[in-house]
């Protein structure tokens, strides 16, 4: 019964925490070409990982690499761990943040290590709402190409990317419903979640 609640709450106090955060903000400078550039040099170095011929374990740590250096990674880590993250210490939000990014690097590490023998390109740029969407196009060998999409802002004070939808499937609403089932196993013990965390992926 309190597990229940305590899910029915989470989901509603996350919903309204994700309606905050996609509210319309000061424009900064951000354009097109910048977020261009951005996922042009990102989907680069993704592509000469896939093409590197180099281990999995060695994949995923060049993975971690390039997930630090172009994506918002505390904003996007807050965001997965929902009304939670309001509660946690400064320490807390640094070990689960730590651990969040290396658990993205070996679960986005592994699907992107089944385009080996493929690439991405970069199709065109569009605005939605307060941040530029730059779509990408995965081609794999004995597939139908498929839609990458990369979220980019600079509210951080930097371009960087801080979503991504992999055919059409929404990172940041996964993380947010994955992280929130493993805090709820914990029953909100944001420490032995964030202790999973570094196994998982």
């Amino acid at each position: 019964m309190f597990h229940n609640e305590r899910m029915n709450r989470r989901n509603l106090l996350g919903g309204l925490a994700a309606g905050v955060m996609l509210l319309p903000v000061p424009a900064l400078s951000l354009t097109d070409a910048g977020a261009r550039r951005l996922v042009d040099s990102l989907v680069g170095e993704i592509n000469r990982v896939i093409g590197s011929g180099q281990s999995e374990n060695a994949m995923i740590r060049a993975f971690e690499r390039i997930f630090d250096r172009y994506a918002d990674v505390p904003t996007i880590a807050r965001y997965a761990l929902g009304v939670d993250a309001r509660s946690a210490s400064a320490a807390q939000m640094r070990s689960f943040t730590d651990a969040f990014k290396g658990y993205i690097a070996r679960k986005y590490g592994k699907r992107f290590r089944e385009f080996v023998g493929g690439r991405i390109e970069v199709e065109g740029v569009f605005v939605e709402k307060t941040y530029h969407v730059v779509r990408s196009t995965a081609f794999l060998r004995g597939e139908a190409p498929f839609i990458i999409d990369f979220m980019v802002s600079d509210r951080s004070g930097r371009d960087l990317f801080f979503n991504m939808k992999v055919e059409g499937v929404n990172m940041l609403l996964t993380e947010r419903t994955e992280i929130g089932a493993m805090l709820d196993r914990r029953r909100g013990d944001i420490d032995a979640m964030t202790a999973d965390l570094k196994r998982a992926g």
